[in-house]
């Protein structure tokens, strides 16, 4: 009831958001996904997309079609069997905090669905389907996932200028400045953070990197001239507003963030009347800098025009954090609107409003929630070249990103971000240590697999958990290897990795995404293919946990 390629909803209010939201009935044919799998004949090591390549197609096929799954933003980990011991539903929903109106903690001891929510749809959970992948070897897994199908993808864009949505815009390889500044001139800077629990680790299916952009205001002086100096206050002030503990008081907030270059030094940047030059910044400023001096600051809230892009990869053993070249998916995220405290309330009690629509727009041209974040991406077709998600496919990453109590303004990696020049890098996991979270002792992952009893949401991942528990006790000697180095856990061995990649080919295969996305390499044990009780069983073993948050405590790393 957590975690997944991207974490989830609570079950019952997603239940009841989708549910609300659809006013299609569902599909009673095969669903046109699954159905466009078999006009393609997929070959493994393929070096360019054919000629009737169109990463469109099918988004736009979709637009006028039911959903097959009513209850698509309901991810599959809200159906994992708690048997009141194991809790996996605490990392997503906790007691929040303001601008988070969530406070979904209870959804940690309730099966909350909707009668039509009570079947588990998401049937690649339960599929054996190792006959499909079963005759590609190892040596021809790893050529495949070391294939780039992010460049084919912009190449077809780029002479189909006009086609609708977001265009991918950051060129991988021109590459990145030493402190994580794409080359290309597109503004991206790569973020470097710890993993979310769970379905974040590499060992549990895929590895991915991060990259925001800030709108071109932040980027220039007042006078309109471009300045990078500017560019990296702006971002070190954000981080400050996201990553910090929302709970603490302002004045006595300390936040250790970029070096600030001289030229910049004459800011004001905490607002208590001295020159800011220093790596320290005590409390937050009023307002951003530069051509961004008139929008303020917000606690826990990012400012209108920010942009997210995270792709998602295969896992390849000999690159750093196993990062594949070769992509499943490419996510873009969009802020359209700086809502007010008010605003944000309203949108979290039109959520429990039946005659509200919970989304809005379509996947081409981005599909918005309540919170103004417009959502929109790529995944792989049937022959493993990137094409647009359809609808369904796309309401689906909306489960994760409208109204999850540990949210931070509806995201999840730039509020773990590694501290200062550390944290402005690609993404990899090496050497970042087990920091507990805000408030707590524990480091993190421990606490994490303590609570759900296994290093999944699922319980699945047996070579993982051999290494961390006893008896679903933690192994205190392993779990202290993990305060220096969290890819003790996170990255799977050489032969589990081609495992991960070879399974997940079977959804490609299929583009059977509507039914999941796991890369599971056999059939789940610990979920339940139907509710029947609702009680997880979590609250009467008082094994619930009120005061998760998604914010780290780096502090105690010296």
């Amino acid at each position: 009831m957590s975690t997944g390629v991207a974490k989830a909803l609570g079950a019952a209010l997603l239940a009841a958001l989708a549910a609300c939201g659809s006013s299609q009935t569902a599909r009673t044919s095969e669903p046109i996904e699954v159905a466009s799998a078999r006009r393609a004949t997929f070959m493994l090591n393929a070096m360019q997309p054919g000629a009737d390549y169109n990463p469109f197609a099918l988004a736009k096929a979709s637009l006028d079609q039911p959903l097959s799954n009513e209850e698509a933003s309901v991810p599959p980990q809200c159906y994992t069997r708690a048997d009141g011991d194991s809790n996996a539903c605490a990392s997503c929903h906790t007691r929040s905090s303001a601008p988070n109106f969530a406070d979904d903690w209870e959804f940690q001891q309730n099966y909350s669905f909707t009668e039509y929510g009570k079947t588990n749809r998401w049937k690649n959970q339960f599929r054996e389907r190792s006959d499909k992948v079963a005759s590609f070897t190892d040596d021809a897994i790893l050529s495949h996932v070391r294939k780039d199908n992010y460049a084919p993808l912009r190449a077809w864009l780029a002479a189909n200028p006009d086609s609708p949505g977001y265009q991918p815009d950051l060129d991988f390889a021109k590459g990145f400045s030493a402190d994580g500044f794409a080359t290309d001139g597109s503004g991206w800077r790569a973020l470097r953070y710890k993993p979310f629990l769970g379905g974040f680790w590499a060992t549990n299916g895929s590895t991915d990197d991060v990259f925001v952009r800030l709108p071109a205001a932040f980027r220039t002086g007042v006078a309109g001239e471009v300045s990078d100096d500017i560019y990296r206050t702006n971002l070190a002030i954000l981080e400050a507003a996201i990553s910090a503990d929302p709970k603490a008081k302002l004045a006595s907030l300390t936040r250790t963030i970029e070096p600030i270059d001289e030229r910049v030094g004459g800011l004001d940047l905490d607002g208590d009347g001295q020159l800011a030059t220093a790596t320290t910044v005590v409390g937050l400023p009023a307002r951003y800098v530069g051509g961004a001096s008139s929008i303020a600051v917000t606690r826990s809230l990012y400012p209108q025009g920010v942009e997210f892009l995270h792709t998602v990869r295969y896992l390849d053993p000999d690159r750093p954090g196993f990062a594949a070249t070769r992509m499943k998916e490419v996510r873009y995220a969009k802020k359209s609107q700086l809502l007010t405290e008010r605003q944000i309330a309203k949108a979290y009690e039109n959520i429990e409003n039946p005659e509200m629509e919970p989304f809005s727009g379509n996947a081409l041209t981005g599909m918005k929630n309540g919170f103004s974040w417009e959502l929109q991406g790529y995944i792989e077709d049937a022959n493993g070249w990137l094409r647009k998600q359809t609808n369904e496919e796309t309401e689906f990453c909306m489960g994760c990103h409208s109204n999850v109590g540990v949210t931070v303004d509806q995201t999840f990696a730039f509020a773990r971000k590694v501290p200062a020049l550390a944290g402005w890098r690609m993404q990899d996991p090496t050497g970042i240590p087990d920091v507990p979270q805000a408030g707590h002792t524990t480091g993190e992952y421990a606490a994490y697999m303590l609570r759900t009893r296994g290093a999944d949401d699922l319980r699945s991942n047996d070579e993982a958990a051999a290494k961390f528990l006893k008896n679903g006790t933690l192994d205190e000697v392993a779990a202290q290897a993990l305060s220096k180095d969290i890819t003790k856990v996170v990255l799977p061995s050489a032969k589990r990795a081609i495992a991960l990649n070879r399974a997940y080919l079977a959804n490609v295969m299929e583009q059977s995404y509507v039914w999941g996305r796991e890369a599971s390499t056999s059939p789940a044990k610990n979920v339940h293919t139907k509710i029947v009780e609702r009680s997880t069983g979590l609250g009467e073993a008082d094994r619930v946990y009120r005061d998760v948050r998604l914010q780290l405590d780096w502090s105690t790393q010296k």
